[in-house]
């Protein structure tokens, strides 16, 4: 970037800032929302709440589809990342 277009697009810094937090926040939320660890984890969770009978069987079966349908995802981008076409 020359000067020029440099001291053009300076009022545009603080723009560009936040865009690159932003970008960040949301690749720190992915990691953590397709976090395989912490998806068995919360899986393991279901199967205790399944065990002590506290919570309906149908909603235990909605969080764990749901879990198990962000497992697979986290998977499939894993094996992106292999392949070197997903990068976190």
């Amino acid at each position: 970037m020359g000067l020029i277009s440099g001291l053009l697009t300076l009022p545009l810094a603080p723009v560009r800032g936040t865009a690159w937090i932003a970008g960040r926040l949301q690749d720190q939320a992915e990691r953590e929302v397709y976090d395989e660890a912490a998806i068995r984890v919360e899986l393991m969770e279901l199967e205790a709440l399944r065990d002590s009978d506290e919570v309906d069987e149908h909603e235990l079966v909605q969080a764990e589809d749901a879990l198990i349908e962000r497992l697979v995802t986290a998977r499939g981008l894993a094996e992106e990342g292999s392949d070197g076409r997903f990068e976190e």
